[in-house]
């Protein structure tokens, strides 16, 4: 072999090195980050790697400012006790959701642990620019409150819009008014930080199938009703499907009855407020509304019809994507939970009787935090430590 080839030998050796101890560093943290504390036995047993890996992986990790290790669990177990490897909260994202009434802003860690939130409601409607520039001061003020000891390492954003998976430009965010919107790049200028971003109603999708109702479940489809109307994300096979430009999911845009109306213009968060005579209320508020006036007959008209529209809705994505789970968030989740079983009942019976079969329609678990976490998991996946 030459000089020159051994050179290039040694170099190709190290870098195949590098990554794979790099994708044994992810392989650790994912386990931390998607379980919960673990044992260095019980990575160890889950990576097949051999003990003195597993804890100079850690002793990486808990230097770098990615995880923390304890004591061992109290004693009762078989041999010497294990020290307990778990996220550190002292790393976290920043994920941010910009609505038509507010934008909200969390710190994340790598447990999924809020450190801090706050919902700066608007009263007008925001542009890109604006949202990064808000986004930047709440930072900015937590830097020197409650982050002041903690490092943030990324921002993700969960924009009700249509968002290119190649570099994160919000095509068109018809209800926030912004088209080919560069919120990403904005926001990076104004913060110093890398940004990832996605659309909600997706990134709700994958927060719900990592962590919530659709935990377990690999076949997954999710619909969540906001004050921007009705957005979707798509898990299968355990993978989220984005489609070519990235903008799968939009169910809120299917037309419904014989006009131009589309989904999200019937089956409407706006309508059920207008009913109920209220001018805007949170999820929470809603669902107490909904359900004082549920002897009223003018809510129970309105609700029924809506129900019946999203039953019909349902039953279509059933029949196209077979899901095993369908996941209902925001006021969908509150139109379903008006009568569980009866709702069912209307999927099923609009649905192919075989592709319903074991169907369960299931509101999402992680409520207001969805679409938080979801943006979150695209923050720490974006900067490639998961």
């Amino acid at each position: 072999m030459t000089d020159a080839a051994a050179v290039g030998a040694t170099a190709a050796s190290k870098e195949n090195g590098d990554g794979v101890r790099a994708r044994n560093l992810a392989r650790v943290l994912r386990l931390v980050h998607l379980g919960g504390p673990q044992s260095r036995a019980q990575l160890t047993a889950a990576t097949g790697l051999n003990r003195s890996t597993i804890a100079d992986l850690v002793a990486e990790l808990v230097t770098e400012g990615w995880v923390v290790e304890r004591g061992p669990d109290p004693a009762g177990r078989v041999g010497r006790p294990s020290p307990v490897v778990e996220a550190s909260p002292g790393t976290v994202v920043i994920a941010v959701n910009p609505e038509v009434d507010a934008v909200e802003i969390a710190a994340v860690d790598l447990a999924r642990t809020i450190a801090v939130r706050e919902r700066v409601e608007t009263p007008s409607v925001l542009d890109a620019a604006a949202v990064a520039a808000l986004a930047a001061d709440v930072l900015a003020r937590w830097r020197t409150g409650a982050l002041a000891d903690a490092r943030v390492v990324a921002i993700g954003v969960a924009v009700p819009g249509l968002v290119r998976a190649a570099d994160g430009l919000v095509r068109n965010a018809p209800h926030l008014g912004w088209t080919d919107a560069p919120v990403g790049a904005l926001l990076t200028d104004a913060s110093g930080l890398p940004v990832a971003v996605g659309n909600d109603a997706s990134l709700g999708a994958l927060a719900e199938h990592l962590f919530g109702a659709a935990d377990g479940a690999d076949d997954v489809v999710y619909l969540n009703g906001g004050p921007s109307g009705i957005g979707g994300g798509i898990i299968v096979h355990g993978a989220p499907v984005g489609g070519v430009g990235g903008y799968a999911g939009e169910f809120g845009q299917n037309r419904v009855g014989a006009g131009s109306a589309v989904l999200e213009d019937e089956v409407s968060r706006a309508r059920l407020l207008d009913v109920l005579g209220l001018a805007s209320a949170d999820d929470a508020t809603l669902a107490e509304a909904l359900a004082a006036a549920s002897d009223d007959e003018a809510v129970r008209r309105e609700t029924e019809r809506q129900r019946a529209l999203l039953a019909q809705a349902i039953a279509d994505a059933v029949n196209i994507l077979n899901p095993s789970v369908v996941v209902l968030g925001g006021f969908l989740a509150q139109l379903e939970e008006l009568d569980r079983d009866g709702f069912a009942q209307e999927v099923t019976d609009a649905a192919m009787t075989e592709n319903a079969e074991d169907l369960r329609i299931l509101p999402a678990s992680l409520a207001a935090d969805r679409l938080l976490l979801g943006a979150a998991e695209l923050a720490f996946t974006s900067v490639g430590v998961i």
